[in-house]
């Protein structure tokens, strides 16, 4: 009955406190989102009581709306109690700031055994917290625990060596700058997996305030040990600190109110499978659809006009749809000047896949100016992966990306398919099933992201920094990614030129680690420099597939992303190929721990672009809260995310955008001259002209 009525407080709106004249007070936090530990009242009611023994004051909830900045100021130190979540939402985007800026002001944190099973998808908390949960042996055990720092409040009244029995979770991304209080002696316990270097309990400041941490406290039998007791006191003791707090410091900034966007549609119901679009200094938009349009939007006017037709290939023979068709387009950085766009395209009568430059006069595309800049071969008996997205980065080079021109579908009438794994079917006739032919395959445009500088007369040159030299044989110089299945969306940062890209993956929703390899994910890839990225022998961070006999179903050796070799009989390329990249983030079908915002269902990553406040002086974009972050998005699952980057552009943390807002579909993202973000919408039907295909335009005003 005690354990219930304290529950019942503890979730409640209205914090109870044990004394409201107290100086010093903390707020114990106990959500959780996939796990409830039993012993969290005994938890909570143990800190009550040492509140009132101690002089400061303890409030405790399971709701995360208190975590705003006027409520947090009543604080010293917040208590993170078992929190297990796996779903990033323990803290919403604009509680997560608030709390940042709480511990820049010198705030302080506890977090307690489940504390590092939180927030996968947000860095500083990780930091903050000095760790991740990495999974934990089934039965609990008895364990030594050898003291590392015998001088600290919360450790300096344990023996040398202290055996307790425990839940012991191992730990990743451990905070390099974490001051270990204890570890765990892992020859007495079964199923650790750190080693000699098995920290459970530790402290350090961090980015103004203090952190400290211990995964003891699964047990409810812990809370009423005598020296867990004293080791969890000195904790919060030291987390509390002196209790002076500086909201001048804190450098986190506030996450602007979703009521202050609008979605402004432009046009919609008149678009048949949009793929890209450009918008114009003047803030008209061309739009291209894979069926041969080329569209204008006239922003003065609020109308949608053709402006051009190519003949393309969009179906095949026998009348299916395929993926081919007019796949990409991108103004050139110097358009006000000479007007031209650069498209991507399958020309119908024959079997390539096609960049040219056109010029666009008086609000048409003259398609007597057309330039062939490059194309190459593709395949065209068997679907799918086209890529197909083109930009320029800063320097203005301009990068297009294509796909592998294989196909994920098993092949009718054989008895060993690819079941939605790597397709690495090397035999003669069966070419289409292979993507180390063309992916991973040196001497290939195909599963490329391709980086060259246009000449003023439609010839190219290659830059320095491509994957291969100039005159490497066997390769293809034009080659900056590679690797690649679909990269069907990319953008390029306009102030360091790292290059984005949404990569779509492969089917399969289970594993098959001893066989085939890894399930399907989708990737969001950042490439800071050329390089491969692994498709079709490593997908998402690294994870290897086998090699596979077509012809007698059995597995072949593991493909080593440190030294990948192609050895299929369809490479035309090199064999030895550059160390494969892992992806930057990465995701399954379902809900994933690494990446929980990216949810769950199916996948078409997208990578948009990044945003710089100074390069839009004057405008009335966005505010400066998404002053370099990257916006990523979903055509399946209908979102936006916002990532933020550590200043040497590792990722840091994800957020939702507009989250409130309804989507069909983004199969487009771009910003315009005026800073403002635009969205194209495919709709929510395949090949067809949807109703709810849209060009839209993000509007923030307060």
């Amino acid at each position: 009955m005690k354990n219930l009525l304290i529950l019942f407080f503890a979730t409640s709106i209205l914090l109870i406190s044990c004394s409201e004249n107290k100086k010093n007070r903390v707020l114990v936090f106990f959500k959780n989102t996939y796990y409830y530990h039993k012993s969290i009242p005994a938890g909570a009611q143990l800190i009550i009581r040492l509140g009132k023994e101690n002089n400061f004051d303890v409030d405790t909830t399971a709701d995360a709306a208190l975590f705003t900045e006027e409520n947090l100021k009543k604080y010293s130190a917040v208590i993170f109690l078992n929190t297990a979540d796996n779903t990033g939402s323990l803290l919403n985007n604009y509680q997560e700031a608030d709390f940042e800026r709480f511990i820049q002001a010198g705030g302080g944190y506890v977090g307690i055994h489940a504390g590092s099973d939180a927030e996968y998808d947000w860095g500083w908390y990780g930091k903050l917290a000095g760790g991740y949960f990495n999974g934990h042996p089934e039965e609990q055990q008895t364990g030594t625990l050898n003291i590392a720092d015998q001088n600290h409040v919360s450790t300096k009244h344990l023996p040398a060596q202290w055996k307790i029995k425990e839940e012991w979770y191992n730990f990743r991304k451990l905070n390099k700058d974490i001051q270990v209080l204890m570890t765990l002696d892992e020859k007495t316990i079964e199923g650790g997996t750190n080693g000699d270097y098995h920290p459970i309990a530790w402290y350090h400041e961090f980015d103004g305030g203090r952190a400290w941490y211990t995964a003891l406290g699964h047990r409810e039998e812990t809370y009423k040990d005598t020296l867990f007791i004293r080791h969890l006191l000195g904790g919060i003791q030291y987390a509390i600190g002196d209790n002076k707090s500086d909201y001048s410091k804190a450098k986190t900034l506030r996450v602007p109110d979703e009521k202050y966007f609008s979605k402004t549609v432009l046009t919609e119901g008149e678009f048949f499978e949009p793929t890209e679009m450009t918008i114009l200094p003047n803030l008209d938009v061309l739009i291209v659809q894979r069926r041969g349009e080329i569209l204008l939007y006239k922003n003065k006017e609020k109308k949608l006009k053709q402006a051009g037709f190519l003949d393309v290939y969009f179906k095949s023979k026998n009348d299916a749809n395929v993926e081919e068709g007019l796949l990409g387009v991108c103004k050139d950085p110097q358009f006000e000047k000479n007007n031209r766009v650069y498209i991507f395209y399958s020309p119908a009568d024959t079997s390539v896949n096609r960049l040219s430059r056109f010029e666009l006069k008086d609000d048409t595309i003259d398609l007597r100016s057309e330039k062939i800049i490059l194309q190459f071969y593709s395949q065209r008996e068997v679907c799918c992966h086209t890529g197909g997205s083109i930009t320029f980065g800063p320097d203005g080079l301009l990068y297009v990306s294509t796909g592998d021109n294989s196909t994920p579908f098993d092949e009718k009438g054989q008895r060993f398919v690819n079941r939605g794994f790597a397709p690495l079917d090397e035999r003669p006739g069966h070419e289409p099933y292979d993507a180390r032919r063309s992916a991973s395959n040196t001497n290939d445009l195909r599963g490329k992201i391709i980086r060259i500088k246009v000449n003023e007369d439609g010839t190219y040159s290659i830059p320095d920094g491509n994957l291969f030299s100039k005159n490497q044989p066997g390769t293809k110089p034009e080659i900056y990614i590679m690797g690649n299945r679909n990269p069907y969306r990319i953008s390029v940062d306009q102030k360091n030129g790292f290059l984005y890209w949404g990569e779509v993956g492969p089917d399969s929703d289970k594993d098959s680690l001893d066989t085939r390899g890894p399930k399907g994910y989708d990737e969001i890839n950042q490439a800071r420099r050329a390089g491969y990225f692994g498709w079709p022998l490593f997908i998402a961070n690294n994870f290897a597939y086998y090699e596979y006999n077509y012809n007698t179903g059995k597995t072949g050796t593991k493909f080593d992303p440190a030294k990948p070799i192609n050895t299929s009989g369809n490479n035309t390329g090199i064999k030895e190929l550059p160390p494969a990249q892992p992806a930057f983030i990465w995701y399954p079908y379902g809900t994933f721990n690494d990446f929980p915002q990216m949810g769950n269902g199916g996948r078409t990553a997208m990578a948009g672009p990044v945003y710089h406040s100074d390069l839009f002086p004057g405008k009335k974009g966005l505010p400066d809260y998404y002053n370099g972050k990257l916006f990523i998005y979903e055509w399946m699952r209908n979102f936006i995310k916002v990532v933020t980057l550590q200043p040497n552009g590792d990722f840091y943390k994800m957020e939702p955008f507009m989250g409130n807002s309804k989507l069909a579909a983004p199969v487009d993202m771009e910003l315009g001259p005026d800073g403002k973000l635009y969205i194209l919408e495919y709709g929510t039907g395949w090949f067809t002209k949807n109703k709810d295909a849209a060009l839209s335009r993000i509007d923030y005003k307060e």
